[in-house]
Order: structure tokens, then sequence, then C-alpha cells
């Protein structure tokens, strides 16, 4: 029988604190969304589906939730095509460019997102994009395109070029090659790629409170307004099932990944 080590409990006692403390916000969140109180309290007194119906039977909160859903998926649907084809370039390019144009791609992921948000404002108010549901989406899909890039240039990196080469030798023309040969075996990773762009639209917060407003305002902004004018355990509801969401989607990912491992 093994006898673990000092050091390793340390190392296991450690992992297990930090995850606790990642995921304390959640254990006390979904616990406050089935209260019965009519403010956000914890514990919580006894437990109703109260606030999931108020959510439900909300038109202004289903309006925002019908944002967000559009939103999220225009946004898969520009940002999926538009990595894959830049992933796809910055694969196969020899030239020092396109490590340039790589970083460039990936600034959203680095650049401080208040910097982001404030940058889009001022462009959007000049061209009348503020307010607009084209304006949303397109702030989304520049904030998406770095998963979409980021995890289809990994899969075309364990992909072996040469079976592409093989299918253009017998007359296959770039194009089509690329969606006979190569494309069926990055799947997995350009669906993971859609995944997290999908997330990152659904939960974008800071641009949406910059750029959006009238009948076009995400979920997050009605939150984030409602945490200011009306605190009520709806909103710890509505937080609830978007945890959900990421979680499924995120699990749907990694079980995709490990499928084509």
């Amino acid at each position: 029988m093994k006898t673990l080590s000092a050091g390793r409990i340390a190392f296991v006692l450690f992992c297990t604190l930090v995850l606790l403390y990642l995921m304390l916000p959640v254990l006390i969140i979904v616990p406050m969304s089935f209260s019965s109180a009519r403010f956000l309290t914890f514990p919580p007194p006894s437990l109703s589906l109260r606030w999931y119906r108020e959510y439900i039977d909300n038109a202004a909160w289903m309006q925002a939730t019908r944002v967000t859903f559009t939103v999220a998926v225009l946004t898969v649907l520009i940002a999926t095509p538009l990595g894959v084809a830049a992933a796809y370039a910055i694969s196969n390019s020899k030239l020092r460019v396109m490590r340039i144009i790589h970083m460039t791609l990936m600034l959203p992921l680095v650049v401080p997102i208040i910097i982001t948000a404030v940058g889009v404002f001022f462009v959007y108010a000049r061209i009348g994009l503020v307010a607009t549901m084209s304006g949303l989406v397109l702030a989304n899909v520049m904030l998406g395109l770095p998963y979409v890039i980021t995890s289809v240039v990994a899969g075309l990196q364990s992909f072996d070029g040469a079976q592409e080469m093989v299918a253009r030798s017998l007359g296959m023309n770039r194009l089509r090659s690329f969606f006979v040969v190569t494309l069926p075996q990055i799947k997995a990773s350009v669906l993971t790629g859609g995944i997290f762009a999908f997330i990152s639209a659904m939960d974008e917060t800071v641009v949406a409170l910059f750029i959006s407003g009238g009948q076009y305002q995400p979920l997050t902004k009605r939150m984030f307004t409602a945490l200011r004018d009306e605190i009520d355990p709806t909103i710890a509801a509505i937080s609830s099932l978007m945890t959900a969401a990421s979680f499924l989607l995120v699990l749907l990912a990694s079980t995709r990944q490990k499928k084509n491992a």
C-alpha cells in the first residue's frame, strides 16, 4: 500500500483549497437562487422556484435573453469561419508577417477589456453602431475570434499536412482538399473554438455596458442594471442558469476533444 508523502499531501490540499475558492461564488449563488426571501440572503430561509418563474414571466428579462442568444449565435456563425481561415493561413504560411498578424488577432485577450470597451464605444459613436444589434455582434466577433484561432491552430499543429498535399497532387484544388481532408480531422478543434466564442459572447459584460442600449440590451447589462436598482434573487437565478449553460458547453467541448484525441 502506497503512503503519501508530506509534500504530496500538501499539494493535494492546496489544489483542493484553490478549487473550493474558485467554486465559492457558485456554491453561494445557486442556493440563493432557490430562496423564498424577497432579497438576496444566504443561507436561504426556505427553498422555492419563485425567482425562476419571475425570470420566465418577466418580458424585459426574456427580451434580454433573446438578445443574448441571438448575439451569441451570430458571433459563432461569423467568428468560426473567420477564425478557421485565419488559423489555416497562420499555420501554413512561412511569412514573418504572419506572426505579427497572429499577435494582432490575439490582442483582445491581452488588452484590458475596459480599454477595448472605450475604444469600441468611440469608434461606434462615430459610425452610428451604438445600441444596435450589428454593433453588439461585431464587438463580440472581435472578442471571440482569438478563441477560435487558438483552438484551430492547436488542431492544425497535430494534423499531418502531408495528407492535404497528397490530395492536391491527385487533382484537388486547395479549397476542396481543405474541406475534404483537413476540416474533418480538425472539426473537434473548430467546435471547441466555436463553443468558447459562444460562451464569450454570452458572458461579456464590460463592452455591453458601453455599446448596448434600448431594446438591444443583453442579459449581462440587464443584470448589472438590476443589481443597482432592484436587488432580488432573480439575478441569482439567471446567474445559476448561465453558469450551468457555460459548464455544459465546456463539458461538451472537452468530451469532443477527448473523442478525437
